[in-house]
């Protein structure tokens, strides 16, 4: 399978600009000085989803053949992806099936059904739901969307580090959620083809760490899957994100789920904004940077605002205040 190039992203960049709009890139005083230098936020819980992926669903439906229209998209999902599948498929008048986990967030999945697509429960985690998926697409004949092995997802979702570069030039350290590994690989995409010297630096929840031992090994790995951050969650790393990050991942650290709920209360406190964990996950990775990031122009990705109302009471809790 072909990576993506420059040129792709590109090309994506003409399909997302038409049919998305574009996120802010903010400076928040207070997370400055949290942060103790120079901090920006990509804000893509300002999407129509409420997240980055919608950027890559987009891209990949608007190019289907209409032979692939014909029959339908299916794919598997803990949220996001598939929000950003059903949001495209009916952008584009396609039928589109979702397959999430039992249990997957609930505002997600009442999101994938409200732009149209049919969503079916499958086995405990996001690996359970693939399989099954899978399985299903063979059956059926619809075109399977792997929501990590998409050289035109990752084009997609690289248009977000593309308009980074664009309001911040001199940006030294960009700070990337994993999960699939999508917009990590897109970032690291972008910043070889414009900068170079701007370290590209994934994240990935303690508590799901397949990705970052894949990268670590440079072979693919699984690893357990408890976090709570369902955007970081995977079992299994991602063959094309992972070839990508293997040659161009400057860095990836791992931070812990009070590391991530804490994030999610920082931003709401001094941000007045609306973060995931997985959202809340790469800004939580440069808090744990600390004084290694002073002096230096650090942007953060907050992919995702889909946070349910149980996730932030954990979030906002007194342990978590009094952390301040």
């Amino acid at each position: 399978m072909r990576p993506p190039t420059f040129t792709d992203v590109l090309g994506a960049r003409l399909v997302v600009t038409r049919y998305l709009p574009r996120t802010p890139l903010s400076h928040h005083p207070a997370l400055v000085r949290l942060a103790g230098t120079r901090l920006l936020v990509k804000h893509e819980n300002h999407q129509p989803t409420g997240a980055f992926k919608v950027r890559g669903g987009v891209n990949l439906v608007s190019r289907l053949t209409q032979e692939e229209r014909a029959r339908g998209v299916i794919t598997a999902s803990t949220g996001n992806h598939g929000q950003s599948v059903a949001y495209a498929a009916q952008l584009f008048g396609v039928s589109a099936t979702v397959v999430v986990p039992v249990g997957a967030n609930p505002l997600k999945v009442a999101s994938m059904r409200d732009y149209g697509a049919e969503v079916l429960f499958h086995g405990r985690d996001f690996d359970d739901a693939r399989e099954h998926c899978e399985t299903l697409a063979r059956e059926q004949g619809a075109r399977y969307i792997n929501s990590g092995n998409e050289p035109l997802l990752i084009a997609g979702v690289a248009t977000y580090t593309l308009e980074i570069f664009e309001d911040e030039p001199e940006v030294d350290t960009i700070y990337v959620p994993v999960g699939g590994g999508s917009g990590a690989a897109g970032a690291c995409l972008v910043a070889r083809a414009l900068s170079p010297r701007t370290k590209i630096i994934g994240v990935q929840a303690e508590r799901a760490p397949a990705a970052h031992e894949s990268w670590r090994a440079k072979a693919l790995r699984e690893a357990p899957m408890e976090t709570e951050a369902e955007g970081l969650a995977t079992r299994t790393a991602f063959e094309l994100p992972q070839r990508m990050l293997w040659e161009m991942l400057d860095d990836f650290v791992l931070v812990s789920e009070d590391e991530i709920r804490r994030t999610v209360f920082h931003y709401a406190e001094k941000a007045h904004a609306l973060a995931e964990g997985a959202g809340a996950a790469a800004l939580a990775a440069a808090l744990k940077a600390g004084s290694s990031l002073t002096g230096r122009t650090v942007a953060v990705v907050l992919s995702g605002g889909n946070a349910t109302p149980e996730q932030l009471r954990r979030a906002l809790s007194p342990q978590n205040l009094q952390a301040e």
